[in-house]
């Protein structure tokens, strides 16, 4: 009798080869940043004197705690997301989607973050506690899990979470919820569709394939590149707020001045042309111009209240 040399297949096991860097990816560091440079503002914004030692250890552990929690709603961002994430260029090595990690794993370290996260907070206040847990909340699944798969709106809804870190940041040192903080959030807000529809439109394609109903998808360019236009010009009216309720001075008001000029430029420029090129210009300067414009109300702040200058 001949023996068989048919070798019956097994399966072949998956091998994870996560390094420190894919840990720190799933905390989308770039974007983090952002949001703690935006929540320090808030912290000494509601200061109106230089900050004492207790203080500064106070907003240190504030910034900790916030930076811990916003990067688990990341790392959860990427586990909801990694079926998408695998249909985008942009994305789709992300280390969850490219298969570095398993879910589990990512969780794991979604929940050692959130848990450092709040440890951390119930030492600073509990409104800010709170309210850094809805963001977190608001963010991984609000946004992420169920508005962003079924409406074009998605962003708009859901920038909300995203434009909290400044009130955060102020009811670290003050734990109320304080109207000029309000103001903070309004501006991220209002600064937040045209910001995430100018990628969109150059990353339409990619959007198309994850089956995402991002704006250019569902409505097409032009309707985007108007709507962009329309909340550009509600940027600028919205910016102009902290200076009309005397929050800021004209220090704020000239930077705010020639950046939401360069804004509306690169906006219009992209109503009236439309390309990529231009898409991905205001994208770029989306982002420079939200960090300018904290820092500019930032020292406009410091000049006033902590020197008395103007």
């Amino acid at each position: 009798m001949a023996l068989s040399t048919t070798i019956n297949p097994q399966p072949i096991e998956k091998k994870f080869n996560a390094t420190w860097f894919d840990y720190l990816e799933l905390c989308k560091p770039k974007v983090v940043l952002l949001m703690l440079i935006t929540s320090t503002v808030g912290m000494i914004l509601a200061l109106n004197a230089l900050p004492t030692a207790t203080q500064i250890s106070h907003m240190i552990m504030a910034t900790v705690g916030i930076a811990f929690c916003a990067s688990s709603s990341a790392v959860i961002n990427h586990v909801v997301d990694r079926w998408r994430d695998q249909k985008m260029a942009r994305t789709r090595r992300r280390p969850v989607a490219a298969g570095n990690m398993p879910v589990y794993k990512a969780l794991s370290f979604a929940a050692v973050l959130l848990a450092i996260g709040t440890t951390l907070l119930t030492q600073v206040n509990y409104l800010c506690l709170v309210l850094t847990l809805f963001a977190t909340v608001g963010y991984a699944i609000i946004y992420t899990l169920i508005l962003k798969p079924i409406t074009p709106q998605n962003i708009t809804i859901g920038g909300l979470a995203g434009a909290l870190p400044p009130l955060l940041g102020w009811t670290a040192i003050t734990p109320t919820i304080d109207a000029n903080a309000l103001l903070l959030v309004l501006i991220i807000f209002a600064w937040t569709p045209p910001h995430f529809w100018a990628l969109a439109l150059y990353r339409v394609n990619d959007y198309k394939k994850a089956e995402v109903p991002m704006l250019p998808v569902t409505h097409g360019q032009k309707f985007t590149q108007l709507h962009i236009l329309l909340y550009s010009v509600l940027l600028i009216l919205v910016t102009a707020l902290p200076w009309i309720t005397q929050f800021s001075s004209w220090v704020y008001l000239v930077a705010v001045s020639y950046l939401n000029i360069k804004f509306i430029y690169h906006a219009w420029q992209l109503f009236k042309v439309g390309s990529d090129a231009l898409a991905r210009k205001l994208f770029k300067y989306s982002i420079v111009y939200l960090f300018s414009l904290f820092i500019a109300i930032l020292v406009d702040h410091m000049v006033r209240h902590w020197f008395g200058l103007v």
